[in-house]
């Protein structure tokens, strides 16, 4: 049966009848594509997108691949999950500790973790910064981790090919070395004396004195091949920049130059050409509404945005890491209430499907 209008719509604009009948059909349109209040991006995925664990942060991929090594929650304990599998194991819980922020596989097999010995809960940010030290976990699982004698002001940075380590201090760690607003970027080896981790060769590659601007560092990822190069956080100068460090001479490339603009690398491609970048290009509000981009090491700038959880009020994307044969990344869904790293849960990001789908557009 069709539709039988009262006798005065007969004598109403084809325009105006239209807005009478299609008006509720289009709203209803409408609020179906917008996401409700309470959404969350995780509630619409892209198909090249899967949501691995519901709860953690601070993605690692092992080298093979098959597995990723992540954070529970800041000040938390260290877990495994096999991606074959969903199977999660934790790596941590066999000793007694102050949490940890940060968990990277070594080249042997190792683990090295940041943390604090104890966790100081009146002031919970001075584990992060003044009580982070650097340890190193044996790949057993069977004893505590050793401590590698020096603190780590946010994440260290570790080769995926030999036993190189990158990290950072600041005035806080040391106030009776570093005066207030200096950091500084360290490099040394990971020997082994008796079956025992511990730095040799340590050498300061880079003063924030020596800039000609004023800025925080903080170490990020060595730069394949050859990883004679560090990306590396420039906090606070122009908002927040991307750096490429010259290991051999210290000089510091800025990537991205981008005034009143966040832009912090996070992970890198294995072919060295390409960075992902925390970054709020797509709305300029600051650190607490990133999405992930990918960068041009070349100087080339801005490739592509990867992620749109920003689009969706009070979320955000963060913390990616590109797996060893660049096919996918891992990166946490993270809320913009948070401070930065905190994470609730991991997704892999499937390069090829991204880009079949964009081609199909």
């Amino acid at each position: 049966m069709g539709l039988k209008l009262p006798r005065i719509t007969r004598r109403i604009s084809p325009v105006l009848l239209a807005l009478v009948v299609l008006g509720p059909l289009a709203l209803a349109a409408e609020n179906a594509a917008a996401p409700p209040a309470d959404s969350s991006p995780a509630d619409r995925l892209p198909p090249h997108i899967r949501r691995l664990t519901w709860f953690g942060e601070r993605a690692d991929w092992s080298p093979n691949g098959r597995k990723i090594l992540f954070i529970e929650k800041t000040y938390g304990d260290a877990f495994e999950v096999e991606l074959a599998t969903g199977i999660i194991r934790p790596v941590t819980h066999h000793f007694y500790h102050g949490g940890f922020t940060r968990a990277l596989y070594l080249a042997n097999g190792d683990i090295l973790l940041s943390g604090c010995r104890s966790f100081d809960a009146d002031h919970p940010h001075l584990n992060r910064t003044e009580k982070a030290e650097l340890w190193v976990l044996d790949k057993s699982l069977r004893k505590p981790p050793v401590p590698l004698g020096t603190k780590c002001s946010e994440g260290p940075a570790v080769s995926r090919s030999r036993m190189p380590l990158a990290w950072t201090h600041v005035s806080s760690q040391y106030p009776d070395k570093l005066p207030v607003g200096v950091s500084q970027i360290l490099e040394a080896d990971i020997v082994y004396e008796n079956g025992v981790p511990k730095l040799a060769n340590q050498r300061l590659v880079l003063d924030s004195r020596d800039l000609p601007f004023k800025c925080t560092l903080e170490t990020q990822n060595f730069v394949p091949p050859d990883e004679r190069q560090l990306t590396c956080s420039l906090y606070g100068y122009q908002g927040t920049d991307v750096g490429l460090l010259d290991l051999a001479t210290g000089k510091v490339t800025n990537l991205t130059n981008s005034p009143d603009e966040y832009d912090e690398p996070e992970g890198i491609f294995p072919d060295g050409r390409f960075t992902l970048v925390e970054c709020d290009r797509q709305n300029k509000q600051g650190w607490r509404n990133i999405d992930i981009w990918k960068l041009r090491l070349d100087g080339g700038g801005y490739v592509e945005r990867l992620t749109f959880f920003s689009e969706v009020p009070g979320y955000k994307a963060s913390n990616p890491v590109v797996s060893d044969d660049g096919h996918f990344m891992a990166f946490q869904l993270a809320k913009t209430t948070d401070e930065a790293g905190v994470g609730y849960g991991i997704f892999v990001y499937d390069f090829a499907k991204a880009g079949a789908a964009k081609a199909g557009q």
